[in-house]
């Protein structure tokens, strides 16, 4: 899945729906030349209706996953910004001239360039980086040292968003493995076969429509996979959440 989701938007089109779509109908040919057509209209009628159920019922599956899948990737998305947010209200606290200040800000701003350029293309494959660990380790040894001179309820507030960046940094970290667990991946993929391969027990006596349809089933079917793989790892590929807001938040803290 790793591979899938780092290829090039239309690369990765390619594998997972046009290719399986292509594939999935040559099986119409391959079971007529099996079976003559007046073998399989026998089927038509049971097996339309046992279709019909098994069709619901994957519907239902894929489109849970996929409303699931986007639900992860926005709230990776809300991670990013809860960490940009909370770092942008450490560095407005720490405004002074004093040594404490001066160094929570310089801490922050390693923190953040430690985020875009070792977190960043770390979590593209689905790894974790301990620079940004021991950069945010830094930022905590800087804040605690600051927040000694200053009054209590800086000291609180300072302490609140330094455990919001940690966590938001946790749940982007946990989220860039992948959002669709193996059991539902499984579920998916032969859901998709066992629905393709059921039409293939269907008789029309024009050939050529009966592959068409199958195509077009097929293309919807994949098509909705290659959306939930798109969107199962929220930093990898084409369709991934980018570092934009903290970039944009390191230019506006310049060298203040």
């Amino acid at each position: 899945m790793l591979f899938l989701c780092s290829l090039p938007l239309w690369l990765g089109a390619f594998f997972t729906v046009l290719a399986p779509t292509a594939l999935a109908m040559l099986g119409p040919v391959l079971v007529r030349k099996r079976y003559p057509l007046s073998v399989l209209v026998k089927n038509n009628e049971i097996a339309g209706f046992k279709f019909a159920t098994i069709g619901v019922i994957y519907a239902v599956i894929l489109a849970f996953a996929i409303v699931s899948v986007w639900e992860k990737f926005s709230e990776a998305e809300l991670r990013v910004l809860q960490e940009a947010g909370a770092s942008a209200t450490i560095f407005r606290i720490a405004r002074g001239e004093e040594a404490e200040a001066v160094a929570t800000r310089a801490a922050l701003r390693q923190y953040l360039t430690t985020v875009v350029e070792d977190d960043w293309p770390r979590m593209a494959i689905g790894t974790e980086g301990r620079d940004a660990t021991r950069a945010l380790d830094a930022l905590y040894a800087a804040a605690i040292r600051l927040v000694d001179g200053r009054r209590p309820a800086v000291g609180v507030e300072v302490m609140k968003e330094l455990g919001a960046i940690t966590e938001a940094r946790r749940g982007r970290l946990h989220l860039s493995i992948g959002v669709v667990p193996p059991a539902l991946w499984a579920m998916l993929l032969s859901g998709a076969l066992v629905t393709i391969g059921f039409t293939y027990y269907f008789g029309m006596e024009n050939l050529r429509a009966q592959t068409t349809m199958t195509g077009a089933l097929s293309f919807v079917v994949f098509l909705g996979l290659f959306i939930i793989l798109s969107y199962d790892r929220p930093f990898t590929g084409d369709v991934s959440i980018h570092p934009h807001a903290i970039r944009t938040l390191l230019e506006d803290f310049g060298d203040g």
